[in-house]
């Protein structure tokens, strides 16, 4: 046997790269890996094939303040989200972005701004849709003289 084998090398002391192991130490370190993938993909197993489609569902318009969610995506939908917004008077939702997804709003009452980075604000008003594509910096803020309701609904952008 070569000198610089140890066949009492931990195998602990291998992954932190003291000694040099013997074959049926790697072979155990990597039985060990194996065994540990093997019971987390069995884990999921279960998990996966409980997980039913989407389904269709009616939800109440209810929102007392603020943003309320109303699909919140997966599982609830293949990857679609939206909720319910009422913004009292001078209210806003605040600057944001919805990433690599677009957005459409549907004003259902009240009048306010859409406001897009690096243009000019655009009047929105019951009865309207607004649209926002994907990477846009955005935010809706309330110029009338009273609340701001209206659904917003997210989802994954397509390419053309």
């Amino acid at each position: 046997m070569p000198s610089n084998i140890h066949p009492e090398t931990h195998w602990a002391d291998y992954l932190k790269g003291v000694g040099t192991p013997t074959l049926s130490t790697k072979q155990i370190v990597l039985s060990l890996l194996a065994g540990t993938l093997l019971l987390f993909s069995l884990a999921l197993l279960p998990l996966s094939a409980q997980m039913r489609p989407p389904q269709p569902q009616t939800l109440p318009l209810k929102c007392a303040e603020g943003d309320c969610a109303l699909l919140q995506g997966i599982p609830q939908t293949a990857g679609m989200r939206s909720g319910f917004v009422r913004l009292k008077l001078g209210g806003s939702v605040g600057w944001h972005t919805t990433g690599q997804n677009e957005e459409a709003l549907v004003v259902l009452r009240g009048r306010g701004e859409a406001r897009v980075e690096g243009q000019p604000g655009r009047a929105i008003e019951a009865p309207m849709l607004v649209y926002i594509p994907p990477a846009t910096r955005h935010n809706v803020a309330n110029t009338g003289d009273e609340p701001l309701e209206y659904v917003y609904v997210v989802a994954p952008a397509k390419a053309p």
